[in-house]
């Protein structure tokens, strides 16, 4: 499960790293992206990657209930082509929800500790993510999202048995491109980071102050 992430990195860096262009969403730093929040993701469209804000939890256009979208903040990996909740976000409307890190909690005694897992590289990354739009009974728009997650690496297993998937860069433009239509290949990119390009540290500190454990 991925139930809080960080995004530190500011507007620049992301549109540098991940090519977006014509970008005017501001957002600001913050170590506690939570459910409920809007977050950043890169979406493809007309041969351009653009920066849109989408509700984190996810509310499939079918829905009566937006409050459905608390239950679907993470889909898994295994099952999102088959999920009625997922399936047709999969087959178009798919996203890189950018993130520096996320968390999760190793219990010491009575307490959890934040665990903050990041690439060695220090780089921003993109979490693959699938979006939807949901029109109120008033007709009022809400964009949200969810993040994917598959099986943990060996840097995360004895943590966690999941965590989120982290799309390789050579792989980001064929996960967003609204071209893709090869289900196989989309799968096919939703496994486990390699551990031996990421690393951790025990979540100690003023910037760790006010992370809580994800629902």
């Amino acid at each position: 499960m991925c139930g809080r992430f960080a995004l530190v990195s500011d507007r620049a860096a992301i549109s540098e790293t991940f090519a977006v262009r014509d970008s005017s969403y501001e957002f600001k730093p913050n170590w506690n992206v939570t459910p409920g929040q809007h977050i950043p993701a890169v979406i493809h469209r007309e041969g351009r990657n653009l920066l849109a804000s989408f509700l984190w939890g996810l509310i499939p256009s079918w829905a009566k209930d937006p409050s459905i979208g608390n239950k679907l903040i993470n889909a898994r990996a295994e099952t999102i082509d088959v999920k009625p909740s997922f399936r047709n976000a999969f087959s178009k409307r798919r996203c890189l929800i950018v993130a520096d890190g996320f968390y999760e909690w190793k219990k010491e005694g009575a307490k959890k500790i934040p665990i903050y897992f990041h690439l060695k590289s220090k780089e921003p990354f993109g979490l693959a993510g699938l979006y939807e739009t949901w029109m109120s009974p008033d007709k009022r728009e809400i964009q949200s999202c969810t993040i994917i997650t598959t099986e943990a690496n060996k840097l995360i297993a004895p943590i966690h048995d999941r965590m989120p998937v982290i799309v390789p860069k050579k792989q980001e433009l064929i996960w967003i491109s609204d071209a893709a239509e090869d289900r196989a290949l989309l799968l096919s990119i939703l496994k486990p980071y390699p551990a031996e390009e990421m690393d951790c540290e025990i979540g100690i500190g003023p910037r760790f102050a006010q992370v809580k454990e994800g629902v």
